[in-house]
């Protein structure tokens, strides 16, 4: 699985390379690659191309060819060759003492600097990582977004559809895809279980089901199967509310399960546990943060919160460490998702819960870096359900009940202070004067239970209860905001790819916003529900398909 990094190291440590010219320059393993490159027509792989040239004439002679070779490498990154042609390299030396013949270009092939040879070369630059697919809840970069292009803007239930398949019951669950497998993790209404199913990506043909959990759930707004699955291509792991947690080879053979409830005790929630696992450099991991007293009759008198490593073939125990906070009764309780991201050289895991956000070393699970709080009162209701997302060098993590958001500055270490905020979206009542991040004053500006989405350089809020989604800057400058209106609130979480956004409300309006711009831009809305009022699965851009969860229905959307 790629990491998420700031945008500015990507660059120098990217520039350099090319500077080098030698595979022997390679960056870190784990560095992912450059999405900047890997966006067609933008014209910055040219520019990294025209700046290795050693003089002005030799870069005036190859400026046209640099360029073409600069569109090809932007779309071999997301397609895996350039142009959808045959790829050629040219060997264009570096000395400027003669100028090279110009030998015929054959038609149908893009000519490519021999230059370029080592960046297409290096593992950390291959299509892989845009080759489409949507590997976990908040796709390839951990962000909700993704590189997919040729989406569609306009659907319904009977138009730009590719296939539709029965769901045999409700889940929260975001689909999965990879390849031509398409990982749903659903409640079945007629046999009262939870089940792992895979669809076939192009046909909508159900390839294999499997019962893993008996009952459906413990409360009345949602069911075991609410965690997402997640897939390295290979195999695919769920995970359910009672703490099933299972492997299956994506053909369906079961390789290992536990339950981490009867592992580690089991879980103190008032509602049904949901957090969706991470697949990161060969660990499996997921965090339980919950009460440390029991509720309703469930939890441990001694329970604690904790993060959790395992081997993802065997689902043995890497690591497991404690997750202590100072929140009180319900507002230990954490439906959030541990998000990896990368600043500089240093690899973190952010998790959010518990009243306080924090950073940890992935590989040993060793905490960081602490902020908080949010809840300077200690109110006892506010349970944590947005996961944080990270980009521009900072950390948005969402307070509960219409609380600001809070942007944390990424890359320190400790106790971290008001000072080692960017900003945040308001001042609460029981925030003390003096003690507060730089406030950007708009209430707005706020999320119950929809993750911030990261998407070209900017951060899109939906703000669920008050159906508006903002655009805004790392830098806390709002750029536009936008009433959603429809039916019912929001609380799935925003996605995007190919220049738009989109969102699904409780009752299965599906909206679509062109993103970027300096305005709001409402594209399209589509009903896909059926009379539900309770759908909380994202919509997932693919394969230049959009898969779109309701109750009842999976509903693959193309441009035909």
């Amino acid at each position: 699985m790629a990491w998420p990094e700031a945008t500015e190291k990507r660059k120098k440590i990217n520039t350099k390379m090319l500077g080098t010219h030698s595979l022997a320059a390679r960056p870190k393993r784990g560095l992912p690659a450059l999405p900047e490159l890997a966006t067609p027509g933008s014209g910055r792989a040219a520019k990294l191309l025209l700046a290795m040239c050693p003089t002005p004439a030799y870069k005036q002679r190859h400026s046209t060819r640099s360029r073409a070779a600069g569109l090809a490498i932007e779309n071999y990154l997301l397609t895996g060759n350039a142009m959808n042609q045959p790829l050629r390299s040219n060997h264009i030396p570096l000395s400027t003492t003669t100028t090279p013949p110009r030998p015929p270009k054959p038609a149908g092939r893009t000519w490519v600097p021999l230059a370029l040879l080592p960046l297409l070369a290096l593992p950390h630059f291959r299509p892989a990582a845009f080759a489409g697919n949507w590997p976990q809840w908040r796709g390839p970069s951990f962000n909700g977004a993704a590189e997919e292009k040729s989406l569609p803007a306009k659907f319904s239930k009977t138009e730009n559809v590719a296939w539709t398949a029965p769901m045999p019951g409700p889940s929260g669950a975001t689909p999965v895809v990879w390849g031509d497998y398409v990982f749903i993790s659903s409640s079945d209404d007629t046999a009262k279980t939870c089940v792992a199913m895979a669809i076939d990506r192009k046909s909508g043909k159900e390839l294999w089901r499997a019962k893993v959990v008996e009952g459906a759930g413990r409360d009345r707004m949602s069911t075991f199967s609410n965690s997402s699955p997640v897939t390295d291509g290979k195999h695919v792991w769920f995970f359910y509310g009672n703490g099933e947690l299972i492997c299956f080879e994506v053909s369906g053979n079961e390789i290992w399960r536990r339950n981490i409830e009867k592992d580690y005790g089991q879980f103190a929630f008032q509602w049904t546990f949901s957090s969706t696992p991470v697949l990161l450099d060969g660990r499996l991991i997921l965090q339980v943060l919950q009460r440390n007293v029991p509720v309703q009759g469930r939890g441990r008198k001694d329970g604690e919160s904790f993060l959790l490593a395992m081997e993802p073939l065997t689902g043995k125990e890497l690591w497991k460490v404690p997750r202590p906070a100072e929140a009180r009764e319900e507002s230990l309780e954490s439906f959030t998702t541990p998000m990896p991201y990368r600043h500089g050289s240093r690899a973190e895991l952010i998790v959010a819960g518990g009243d306080c956000l924090t950073g940890h070393d992935p590989a040993t699970g060793k905490e960081l870096w602490r902020w908080g709080t949010w809840n300077p009162t200690h109110i006892t209701h506010w349970r944590l359900v947005p996961s944080p997302t990270a980009g521009g060098g900072v950390a948005l993590v969402c307070g509960p009940k219409d609380a600001p958001i809070y942007a944390v500055k990424l890359g320190l270490n400790g106790n971290l202070s008001s000072s080692d905020l960017a900003w945040q979206s308001f001042v609460q009542n029981t925030e003390e004067q003096g003690k507060t991040g730089r406030s950007l004053d708009v209430r707005e500006l706020s999320s119950d239970v929809p993750s911030p989405l990261f998407y070209q350089g900017r951060f899109y809020v939906l703000n669920g209860n008050k159906k508006k989604l903002l655009c805004l800057e790392p830098s806390g400058k709002i750029l536009w905001s936008g009433d959603l209106a429809g039916k019912a609130i929001f609380q799935s979480s925003p996605t995007a790819s190919d220049g738009k956004i989109y969102a699904m409300n409780f009752a299965g309006e599906v909206f679509v916003v062109e993103a970027g711009g300096d305005s709001f831009k409402l594209l399209h809305r589509a009903e896909m529900g059926d009379s539900e009022n309770t759908l909380r699965a994202s919509v997932v851009p693919s394969h230049e398909q959009l898969f779109v969860r309701t109750s009842k229905t999976l509903f693959c959307i193309a441009n035909k």
